[in-house]
């Protein structure tokens, strides 16, 4: 469940928070348009806006924001040269949309961790109008399902085609913008649409030196980490305090128990030649999104040659297997072996 908006949930009911969304781009700039920043009195809380001095910007004009209770749509030309040393020079323009809420009522962001803890994805959908007194209204909605029937009946048959594809797609990251003519008599009508999907769920299998420090990474990188391994004096949260889950027993038992769709990763980094191939046996063919073994090429090609023999795979299913696992980058050390299987699962999600 990790998304920067269930950061709001651990906000004291009450409490005014800003949340900072960049909603256009042009040129080099340092985040993309989707890129969301939260922020309470005290600074950031969450995420980024693309740090430096944008970020610092994004910052005061945030608290500004909570103080005065009030939204706004605010451009940053980062087109400076060099002689500029207080600003950015990335050559580029930015718009951030700063929205003000208070911690407790935002019933969009709840349903949306809701959704998230039953691994269900959706769209956020955000209505954005620009009044005539040059304020800014903002409202905020999730939308699981075509009915749409949170949202305001103005919009209904307005987005019905939008969300009809959304929910058809698989396509991660897709953050868009709709501008429509007017609805109402006065002011420009912007509409949102961002998909939040659940995180990617990285099985590692195997709690030692090298599924320790993997479990670590990936983590910070958003990944849904969960953990198994026979030996408890491991396989446990003062060992390993990153995991969301730990999970003591058989390897290959659990594994075969776990659901594994294409949002599913699993790392096979057990103890022994027996454990690794358990542990594959029970996963190779099946739907995962990612299949990595640790090993030497030698222990790997007999694995092979025994899968293949026994009649427990296919050649095809065999290939798609990530072995050895990570990224060819000379890894030594237990840490730099870790880097180079969070990179290739990095590589792999951010390629669909």
């Amino acid at each position: 469940m990790k998304s920067i908006y269930c950061e709001i949930s651990e906000i004291s009911d009450g409490t005014r928070f800003a949340v900072a969304t960049v909603i256009e781009t042009e040129g080099s700039t340092p985040q993309k348009a989707g890129s969301v920043a939260v922020f309470i009195r005290s600074g950031l809380l969450a995420g980024t806006v693309g740090g430096g001095v944008l970020e610092g910007r994004v910052n005061k004009l945030s608290i500004e924001s909570i103080n005065s209770g009030k939204s706004g749509i605010y451009h940053f030309d980062l087109n400076f040269d060099i002689t500029y040393k207080e600003d950015a020079i990335c050559g580029g323009n930015v718009k951030v949309l700063i929205e003000i809420f208070t911690a407790g009522k935002g019933s969009a962001f709840k349903k949306l961790c809701q959704s998230l803890r039953e691994r269900q994805s959706g769209l956020l959908v955000t209505i954005i109008e620009n009044k005539e007194d040059s304020t800014t209204y903002s409202e905020r909605y999730w939308i699981t399902s075509a009915k749409m029937n949170d949202l305001p009946a103005d919009y209904n048959s307005l987005l019905e085609k939008d969300i009809d594809k959304f929910l058809s797609s698989s396509i991660n990251g897709r953050f868009e913008e709709k501008i429509i003519s007017p609805v109402k008599e006065s002011g420009q009508v912007r509409i949102l649409l961002e998909p939040v999907y659940p995180p990617i769920k990285l099985v590692i299998a195997g709690a030692g030196h090298i599924g320790k420090a993997l479990a670590h990474l990936a983590s910070r990188l958003d990944f849904e980490v969960i953990v198994i391994d026979d030996r408890q004096e491991f396989a446990n949260k003062k060992n390993i305090p990153e995991a969301d889950q730990i999970v003591v027993g058989d390897i290959g038992l659990v594994l075969e128990g776990i659901d594994k769709q294409s949002d599913t990763y699993i790392v096979i980094v057990t103890r022994g030649h027996n454990d690794d191939a358990k542990a594959l046996k029970v996963c190779i063919n099946s739907e995962a999104g990612y299949i990595g073994m640790i090993g030497s090429r030698t222990k790997i090609e007999q694995m092979h040659l025994s899968f293949i023999e026994d009649g427990w795979t296919t050649e095809r299913r065999w290939s798609a297997i990530h072995s050895p696992v990570g990224l060819e980058i000379r890894s030594k050390t237990v840490e730099e072996i870790a880097v180079s299987i969070a990179a290739q699962l990095v590589m792999v999600k951010n390629s669909g």
